[in-house]
């Protein structure tokens, strides 16, 4: 009877306590997420399910680090970089985060258009009330009911498993890929493969994370539990990625020209299912997709405005009204503004800004982790929960692989660059 009553409340503290790192890794498969993943399946079948494989314990152990820190300073990130670092570094780190997490706000608003286009609803009614639903629930809701509808949301994530399973793809191929390397020694493989990686961790993901496990108050004795709450976040969001590179595996690969992949979005990945898989699949895929960008619209917004308040020593906070933290708010609302114009109005290139987010992103994320590691491993921060040995090694050689990759993706941006050409 005891050792039940304990079991019990250990799961009362787990659901308690869980939230933030579900909702962090599941609003990163947002429309580039998923329009980079479909890409991956159509282009190369399973041949980078090992990649998926290798980014996942990568986001395991950054994630799990922004978890600590929060939990033991119970600070975010942006205030403990300014406290370290310096005001000057802190706000080109913001600058920098700002256009960054505007042009990726877009992107989402672009793939709730695109979605709700493909169930047969105009971007010019389906966008401004997507945009006013995330406005109220935010501006009007506290933390725990934000928290509860952000995971409400992540259910729609099933459908791409579904999908997967009504594919019915050769599974012991999907296994072997998942374990056994299958490198195309080809430059767009690899620049695939970094974009993989790149979709999966980013900047506003830490940023976010921690400020959310700050605003929720987790106690120190309580550590273990958003640890567990950020690795389930971080396999169950690739495990989503994971079924996604797997139906458009099975289906598209070796149906698309090479020239089209790189042009298509999510929506027409979705499109593309619909002769082989039939009507439903791609239904699948669309509601995916809606509830997918719905809920990074959301989260990507919020990091934002959670980022900016802390750097600068400003009152933040979803359980705060506008009148306390009118800064927090207004950045918010001005991100949901900018992402819901720029797809109603025409003219704008959004492949190009999606493009820019990803740049940028880029240029952020090697010094964001630098400085994770520099704090995690401050002993007058962290006391007795700084890293280890072995936490450091696999930590340092998951940055270090992370920066490559970064920089390798940006190497490919530029003109006349060897990888591009």
């Amino acid at each position: 009877m005891l050792g039940r009553l304990r079991r019990f409340r250990r799961l009362w503290i787990l659901l308690a306590v869980i939230g933030p790192g579900l909702i962090t890794s599941n609003a990163d498969n947002d429309a580039g997420g998923i329009a980079t993943y479909s890409q991956a399946g159509a282009q190369f079948g399973y041949k980078l399910l090992w990649v998926l494989v290798l980014v996942t314990i990568s986001l395991i152990v950054v994630n799990e680090m922004s978890a600590r820190l929060g939990v033991i300073t119970g600070k975010g990130l942006a205030d403990l970089i300014r406290e370290r670092f310096g005001v000057r570094s802190t706000t080109l780190a913001m600058l920098l985060l700002l256009v960054a997490n505007a042009t990726t706000t877009v992107a989402e608003f672009a793939g709730v258009a695109a979605g709700m286009e493909l169930l047969g609803l105009s971007r010019l009614l389906s966008v401004p009330v997507a945009a006013v639903v995330i406005w109220l629930l935010v501006v009007r809701g506290s933390y725990p009911v934000v928290e509860r509808v952000l995971l409400s949301i992540g259910v729609v994530y099933v459908t791409y498993v579904v999908s997967g399973f009504l594919i019915r793809p050769d599974w012991t191929e999907v296994l072997r890929a998942s374990v056994v390397p299958q490198v195309v020694p080809i430059r767009d493989y690899w620049l695939l493969a970094i974009a993989v990686t790149g979709t999966t961790i980013t900047p506003w993901m830490q940023f976010y994370l921690q400020a959310a496990i700050a605003e929720k108050g987790i106690p120190n004795d309580r550590l273990a539990y958003s640890r567990l709450d950020v690795i389930l976040g971080s396999l169950v969001t690739d495990f989503i990625a994971f079924f996604i590179i797997v139906a458009t595996a099975a289906v598209l690969f070796g149906h698309i020209r090479p020239d089209l992949l790189g042009n298509l979005g999510a929506a027409d990945y979705a499109r593309a299912l619909a002769p082989v898989a039939g009507p439903f699949a791609t239904l699948l895929f669309a509601v995916g997709l809606v509830g997918a960008s719905i809920l990074a619209g959301c989260v990507v917004p919020l990091s934002t405005a959670y980022a900016v308040t802390e750097a600068f020593g400003w009152e933040r906070g979803v359980d705060r009204g506008i009148s306390e933290a009118p800064a927090f708010f207004l950045i918010f609302t001005g991100l949901i503004v900018i992402g819901a114009l720029a797809v109603i109005l025409p003219g704008l290139p959004l492949v190009r800004v999606i493009l820019l987010s990803q740049d940028v992103n880029g240029l952020i994320l090697p010094a964001i982790l630098i400085y994770m590691l520099v704090l995690i491993n401050d002993r007058r921060l962290m006391g007795r929960f700084t890293n280890g040995p072995v936490a450091n090694l696999v930590a340092g050689v998951t940055v270090v692989a992370l920066i490559t990759l970064t920089l390798l993706l940006l190497a490919a941006s530029i003109p006349g660059s060897p990888l591009t050409g």
